[in-house]
Parts: structure tokens; C-alpha cells; sequence
């Protein structure tokens, strides 16, 4: 089995694995209509080839006697954290057991690492308890839970980290004032990747137990819009993030 770079020339492969290992992941809870609208949108061959393609993008696949049979897709956002968002760590359901998805994750770690990443996230919803085992296992710890729309259901996801490099450095919650005067808490270490910069999630406490909406990076407005299927959008600079994807992460 060997790691190497993904390449347009593997993004039948790659939509295969990806409708595969969602399947196993997620059949028990999502249904097949759902599960096959979302990677026709994430997987055709355009959107993996404008993947493999972005310069931002980490996209790793593991080959078996000539066949992708796992990949990993990650993302470098830079703010006043600079984070590696793993979108997706797949492994087809006939490999899973045999290391794969471990290699995979070292190896995007290694290349996040160089590139200068102060934390990394991985996200899973919690019917994918193997998921949520795994990120466990290599070390990520249990950051935040929230719920997301998905084909019209609500689902519980919950997102993992690992810090690297010092630990404590950097300032990761920042209390801040709304313009009508609520004292808010800004977790820099829980972002997502938007068009222009990074949003960060906002918390009414700063022990993030209760949600306030999210920040963002491009102009550090909470002027903010979310709509079911979690597309962000800045109001004030049309900075956007677009679908919320959900994750399977296995050995």
C-alpha cells in the first residue's frame, strides 16, 4: 500500500470511495437519496479536480495494487490561528482494519505541520461512533458538539483537535463585545474555512457551553447568517462558507 499525492486522473476512484465509505458510515442513519445527492455535489469530477488542484488543499490517497482505497482532504485556513480543516478521512469498508486511515492521518499531519498549522480539526457526527474512536485514539481531544441539517434532519456532530507545536501558545478564547453590548467569547481554535477568511465560532460563555452565532475573520463582524444546511455568509463583507460537509473517519 502506498501514500501519494492525488491527481485529477483519480477522481472516479476517489467519488467511489467517497460513496462507499459513507455508506458504511452512515447507511444506519442517513438515507441512500441524501447520501448520494451529497457526493453527486462534493465528488464529481470538476469538484475533486478543482481540489486536487488548490493550492490550500491537502489531498492524500492510499493505493492497493493499483486502486485508491482511502483519502484524506484537508485544508489550511489562516487567521490568528492558522488551522488544517480535515474535510473528509475515507477508507473503503474491505481495507478498514488494516492501518490505513492511521498512515493517512500521519501523513496529512506531517504535511500541515510543515505548512505552519497551530491546530488541526477533524469533524464527525456522533452515529459514526468508530469516527469519533479513531480521532480519540491518534490523540485528538473532544473540543465542541453541535447540531447540523443534513437532507432536511437534525444531527449531532461533534469536532476534534490536536494542537501542535507549544502548548498554550496563543491566546484561543477572546472575550469581545457585540455592537448592542453582549459580552461574547470568540474561540479562535474552533474555525471554519470561508471565501475570504476564516469564521470563528462564538460562545456566550467562555467555558463554551452555549452557542451565540460566529465571527468573522475578514472583518471581525458578528453580523452573521446561517442557514439550515450551515452556508455561512458575513453580511456586512460577503465573506461565505458553503455546505456543511460531514465526515468518516476509520483505522
Amino acid at each position: 500500500m502506498d501514500l501519494r499525492d492525488a491527481t485529477t486522473d483519480d477522481a472516479a476512484q476517489i467519488r467511489s470511495v467517497a460513496e462507499r465509505s459513507m455508506t458504511a458510515s452512515y447507511g444506519h442513519a442517513i438515507d441512500e437519496s441524501t447520501m448520494a445527492d451529497a457526493v453527486e455535489e462534493w465528488y464529481d469530477g470538476e469538484t475533486v479536480s478543482d481540489a486536487v488542484e488548490d493550492e490550500e488543499a491537502v489531498f492524500v490517497v492510499a493505493v492497493d495494487d493499483g486502486e485508491v482505497v482511502g483519502f484524506v482532504q484537508a485544508y489550511v485556513s489562516t487567521g490568528q490561528v492558522v488551522v488544517g480543516e480535515i474535510d473528509w478521512l475515507h477508507v473503503v469498508p474491505e481495507h478498514r482494519g488494516e492501518g490505513i486511515g492511521t498512515q493517512l492521518l500521519k501523513r496529512v499531519e506531517q504535511v500541515l505541520s510543515d505548512r505552519g498549522v497551530d491546530l488541526i480539526e477533524g469533524r464527525v457526527l456522533t452515529d459514526n461512533e468508530a469516527g469519533g474512536e479513531f480521532y480519540a485514539e491518534q490523540g485528538y481531544e473532544e473540543a465542541s458538539e453541535r447540531t447540523v441539517g443534513i437532507g432536511g434532519e437534525e444531527f449531532e456532530e461533534v469536532e476534534y483537535v490536536k494542537r501542535l507545536g507549544d502548548e498554550g501558545e496563543g491566546a484561543l478564547t477572546e472575550e469581545r463585545t457585540t455592537e448592542d453590548g453582549t459580552t461574547v467569547y470568540v474561540a479562535y481554535d474552533d474555525a471554519v474555512r470561508g471565501s475570504r477568511a476564516p469564521f470563528y465560532a462564538v460562545y456566550t460563555d467562555e467555558e463554551r457551553t452555549e452557542r451565540y452565532g460566529w465571527m468573522c475573520g475578514q472583518d471581525e463582524s458578528f453580523d452573521v447568517a446561517m442557514d439550515t444546511m450551515e452556508r455561512i455568509e458575513c453580511n456586512t463583507c460577503r465573506n461565505r462558507r458553503k455546505a456543511a460537509r460531514w465526515d468518516a473517519a476509520y483505522l
